[in-house]
């Protein structure tokens, strides 16, 4: 088995040798024109705004940098003597301090260990010297739908997204690379709008049709799949911190998989987005709500919940509603809007008041800080039950089995059942000044006239054409989705120290575009996905590496890595062992023994892991079991969200554990042995089954060089195990699927030792 060693070493060398990419960024110029919102104010922010920003009880000096007007006035103790003197950086106090080399008058100061690099201060130096206008923060201007950009090769675009990516590639003295080749670019956009690898059917469709439309009928036939809502619903999922069981020490089982179905079955459906949103923040207060509508609000209740006796009640139903509160700035504004829970934020305009504020429209639900321990109660009031009949009558999408009714946690609010404070420090009982419905007035105002105060008229708020983050948020999300980074590469941050868009015009171009076509998310995605930008191959050469390392300008497709769930989905579509059924309750396949009980309160239901049995165990792996305190640990090591908190973004990580989990997981072997099986029961020789084999895993047909290699290997392997049969046996005696009557052992072995070489190699788990 010297092999598994040689595929972790070309694993790690491989992560490793892209490092060169970063030994020769060219220096940064400064610009012609410098730009307040791109150049200075990302200065001013990182720097500056902790001391003279926004939070009044850290302001020194009485001195902001975050407003025009307290930039430009006199000193505080010295009136003759101005923060900035507009066109004279020589008189501005702010270019002397950042400049001088007096220890004892340098800002910032030098027991802040922070420090102005010489570009920083060629830059403040250069815009007080053209006038230091201010501008306001890009994120919360309402975005104007650009022109399309002059481009020299438009011969290249296929639609507007390109002329937008095609300006930036050639004013960085790049072109784009040439069209993915259609296998390739199959395998993409299959996992992009399925998660699932393309069948050898649609390949060969693919690869067949040689109409101007092939591609565009693929992506449509992709769309309508009934898996779409599947892979959609993973990353929302992570938004909605969903999980199967509460969190906290106890960590006790929850109901909510029926609200996960409703989140596959809205997508598939392409609900719009201001839809979706709207049900989701409030469908218990639509004027013609339903229990579908009412469903979508547990949306809201999938923060977690402690069961431990002696706990405050008061305190963490606070904690609930400040989780609801700071998901809401994440989810929809992509703000960190939990900065301001204990004081004003220090780079945002989000005042203490403002969150407070924001925290009433969650703050009406009759809940307890404490969860109902009784036995057989699953689900803390407000909640609705769903019996059989109810779901058949009304709910078809909830794949119900049992005929036990289920309760599911929603949305409710009770009128003058509390009235909101602001909690000083954040304390719970920190009880301040009582303050009423609101939203912070820089994103957008909430007028009482137009807006109901509640969850509904914050729904409405959001989405108001005027709401300068709403859309741009989520074109954003669904954009990192498919290339592997947003044009805001800090999509849960939008604020002023949050990265700043790549493609500022595109992104206003797609967000005000995507509101005008009613919200619609499958032709968003369809836009993306037919682009010329998408279907780039991924190939890379020096000059790229050297102009654009990063690939920020999308001169190439990114390369980027299947998420958990889909390794686990491919590995088991692949080997047929994929049971394809949509939604119904979680499930429990293999995992190590006694993980749960080494972290459990010894109190509960779940405090020992019973592994499910039959169809259960190849489930997709959106359907997979999720206990907070103890995360299923290929997830964990493929870098799934914890479920914590409210997560918009995965990191990507590449470890030596990953590669030992590929080539040790149960799932990973039994699905090379079940395939191994299918393959020699078929009327095929060594070499069509190991094409096969191929084609059905890699996503491609096999190259003549890589077969010679595999029969090569498969030969080798046959001889070892005729003399070793009982390792044989040993090899393929894994996973519960029932084997094959009258197999043949050596060749099973044989066949499976390939089958497990192509599911370890790095191109199999590469989405591009």
């Amino acid at each position: 088995m010297n092999l598994r060693f040689i595929l972790i070493g070309l694993i790690i060398v491989s992560s490793c040798k892209d490092h060169r990419a970063y030994t020769n960024i060219p220096k940064k110029e400064i610009p012609k024109i410098v730009d307040y919102n791109f150049d200075v104010r990302p200065i001013l922010s990182d720097k500056c705004f902790n001391c003279h920003g926004p939070d009044a009880n850290k302001r020194a000096a009485e001195l902001r940098l975050d407003t025009e007007e307290g930039a430009f006035k006199a000193l505080k103790d010295d009136i003759n003597k101005h923060v900035i003197v507009s066109g004279k950086p020589l008189e501005s106090e702010v270019f002397l301090r950042i400049s001088s080399e007096d220890t004892s008058k340098i800002m910032p100061p030098t027991d802040s260990n922070l420090k102005l690099s010489e570009y920083e201060i060629k830059i403040i130096k250069k815009w007080i010297k053209q006038g230091a206008k201010y501008q306001s923060h890009w994120a919360f201007t309402p975005p104007n739908k650009p022109e399309l950009p002059k481009v020299n090769n438009e011969v290249w675009t296929i639609n507007e997204i390109d002329y937008f990516i095609l300006n930036k590639i050639e004013s960085n003295g790049l072109q784009p690379n040439p069209g993915a080749k259609k296998e390739r670019l199959l395998k993409r956009v299959a996992f992009d709008l399925t998660g699932l690898p393309p069948s050898i059917e649609l390949q060969n469709e693919f690869l067949n049709d040689t109409s101007s439309n092939a591609y565009e009928h693929i992506v449509d036939k992709l769309l309508a799949s009934k898996h779409y809502g599947e892979k959609m619903a993973v990353p929302w999922l992570d938004v909605a911190r969903y999980a199967d069981s509460h969190g906290y020490q106890d960590d006790d089982g929850r109901t909510m998989w029926p609200w996960r179905d409703w989140v596959i079955h809205a997508y598939n459906e392409n609900y719009p987005y201001n839809k979706f949103v709207t049900w989701q923040l409030a469908g218990d207060l639509l004027p013609d709500k339903n229990i579908e509508t009412v469903l979508a609000t547990g949306f809201n209740r999938n923060h977690k919940i402690t069961q431990e006796g002696g706990v405050i009640d008061e305190e963490y139903r606070i904690e609930y509603v400040t989780d609801r509160t700071n998901t809401f700035g994440k989810a929809f504004l992509g703000l960190t809007y939990e900065c301001a829970k204990c004081h004003d934020h220090k780079y945002d305009p989000i005042s203490q008041q403002d969150y407070f504020k924001t925290f009433a429209f969650f703050d009406k639900v009759p809940e307890k800080g404490l969860y109902a321990t009784a036995v057989g109660v699953f689900a803390d009031p407000p909640f609705i039950e769903l019996s059989t009949e109810l779901i058949n009558d009304s709910l078809p999408f909830i794949n119900k089995k049992s005929i036990d009714t289920i309760r599911v946690m929603v949305m409710k609010d009770s009128v003058g059942i509390r009235t909101t404070h602001v909690l000083e420090r954040g304390v719970y009982d920190g009880k301040g000044e009582i303050v009423d419905f609101d939203t912070p007035a820089a994103i957008l105002e909430f007028d009482k006239s137009k807006f109901k105060s509640n969850r509904l008229g914050l729904a409405k708020w959001l989405f108001d054409p005027k709401n300068p983050l709403t859309s741009r948020v989520y074109v954003n999300r669904v954009w990192q989705d498919i290339f592997g980074r947003g044009i805001v590469n800090t999509s849960g941050d939008f604020g002023m120290q949050g990265d700043l868009p790549s493609h500022l015009e595109l992104l206003n171009w797609l967000s005000i575009d995507f509101r005008e076509h009613g919200w619609d998310i499958k032709r968003l995605i369809k836009q993306m996905v037919t682009s010329a930008t998408y279907r780039q191959s991924a190939i890379v050469d020096s000059k790229k590496l050297d102009i654009d390392p990063e690939n920020i300008y999308l001169s190439r497709m990114p390369r980027t890595r299947l998420n958990a769930e889909m390794i686990r989905d491919h590995v088991l579509k692949s080997s047929g062992l994929l049971n394809m059924e949509i939604g119904g309750s979680s499930v429990k396949p293999y995992q190590p023994d006694n993980l749960w009980a080494s972290a459990s309160s010894n109190r509960g239901f779940l405090t020992q892991y019973v592994q499910d049995h039959g169809n259960k165990l190849y489930r997709r792996g959106i359907y997979t079991f999720i206990k907070r305190t103890v995360l299923p640990p290929v997830q964990t090591t493929f870098d799934a969200a914890s479920r914590d908190q409210c997560e918009v973004k995965r990191h990507s990580t590449s470890t030596p554990l990953q590669a030992l989990i590929m080539l040790n997981s149960p799932t990973v072997l039994e699905s090379s042995r079940v395939l191994s099986e299918r393959l020699n029961n078929q009327n095929l020789s060594v070499e069509e089954k190991i094409e096969k084999a191929f084609q059905l895993i890699i996503c491609r047909k096999i190259k003549p060089e890589e077969k010679t290699i595999l029969v090569n290997y498969y030969n080798e392997q046959k001889e070892l195990f005729k003399s070793e049969t009982e390792n044989a046996r040993s090899f393929i005696d894994v996973g519960e699927y029932p084997i094959s009557k009258g197999r043949n052992d050596i060749e099973i072995a044989s066949l499976m030792q390939i089958i497990h070489t192509l599911y370890n190699m790095e191109e199999t788990i590469m989405k591009s």
